[in-house]
């Protein structure tokens, strides 16, 4: 949803604000976003699931009276609510399995960033893209700033991200990382990723803060801006240190940043097992290694990665000061 930003703000340029159909937990982070005009939300495995969730939400749509749907989501669901919605001009890629119901089919690039392949829906081309971008508030800024405050945390800390959905794409050696860092850290993450952040803080208690399962994550981006370096696996913090201009290091194991959900800054590093030819192995990493070895990950040092991240935290400083607000 974070890469599709930019997106939205090119089709806001050229018809106004535009209004986006998402779950629930991305509503509320797209909220406030300069482009958007209603954020929907289509709670697809809850409330309104199945058939009759989705003839509702088609319904909804449908009194809106839209003049286009452009439909970056591959799926036959997405598609069935335009159709739904009765929406004459519906653009989509060409290779989604439903693009026999679009009006307009567009070539979905195999390489580049999903940025850039997004962008093709609006005709858009990365010369001209819009940054990838959140909306967050004067208030989502101040909560950010109070949580740190409550902790004696200066801007400036490291953060990192150790977590991911995905069981492949999770560096094991997080908590060796803060060990032999000198700098404050804050662990950023989701409810689920509370257990494995309280194995990093173990490992510096006296430095090492938790903000997993805490804070939003409007939030938890307004965090991360104030932090000098990020370091994360291939996960959703990585695309908010992205929106946020937060330089960072990424770590990539069973994908790769060619896949297309690699960094966009300048100042970016990514790291990953040179020479691996199982790599990648999944578009998303599964859950458990393939091949049973992990090599991808396990056999990325530890020194490597405080390397990266000195050298990024270096550049950051010999920057001007970058805007936090």
């Amino acid at each position: 949803m974070v890469l599709t930003t930019p997106l939205l703000s090119a089709l806001a340029e050229r018809f106004g604000p535009v209004d986006v159909v998402v779950t629930p937990a991305a509503a509320g982070l797209l909220q406030g976003h300069p482009a958007l005009g209603a954020v929907i939300s289509y709670d697809k495995r809850g409330r309104e699931a199945g058939w009759a969730g989705l003839w509702r939400m088609g319904a909804v749509l449908r009194k809106r009276r839209y003049a286009r749907a452009y439909l970056p989501h591959r799926s036959w669901r997405s598609a069935a609510l335009a159709l739904l919605a009765r929406v004459p001009e519906r653009t989509g890629f060409a290779d989604s399995p439903a693009a026999i119901t679009y009006t307009t089919r567009v070539p979905r690039a195999q390489a580049g960033h999903e940025v850039e392949r997004l962008l093709a829906l609006a005709g858009s081309s990365a010369r001209t893209a819009p940054p990838v971008s959140l909306g967050l508030t004067v208030e989502d800024e101040a909560a950010a700033d109070r949580w740190l405050a409550d902790r004696g945390i200066a801007p400036g800390f490291t953060a990192i991200a150790p977590g991911s959905i995905w069981g492949t794409k999770r560096w094991p050696h997080y908590p060796a990382l803060v060990a032999a860092l000198e700098s404050a850290v804050v662990v950023v993450g989701g409810d689920g990723d509370a257990a494995l952040a309280e194995e990093v803080v173990a490992a510096a208690p006296d430095r090492v803060w938790s903000a997993a399962g805490e804070l939003s994550l409007r939030t938890s981006a307004a965090l991360i801006r104030r932090a000098r370096v990020l370091v994360t696996n291939d996960s959703a913090p990585l695309h908010l240190a992205t929106a946020v201009g937060t330089p960072l290091v990424a770590i990539f194991g069973p994908t790769v940043p060619e896949q297309g959900f690699g960094p966009r800054g300048a100042g970016d590093l990514t790291l990953g097992h040179p020479g691996l030819a199982c790599r990648p192995c999944s578009d998303h990493g599964p859950r458990v290694c393939p091949l049973g070895h992990h090599r991808c990950m396990r056999e990325l040092p530890v020194e490597t990665v405080v390397e990266a991240t000195a050298m990024v935290a270096a550049a950051e400083e010999r920057r001007a000061i970058r805007p936090r607000h």
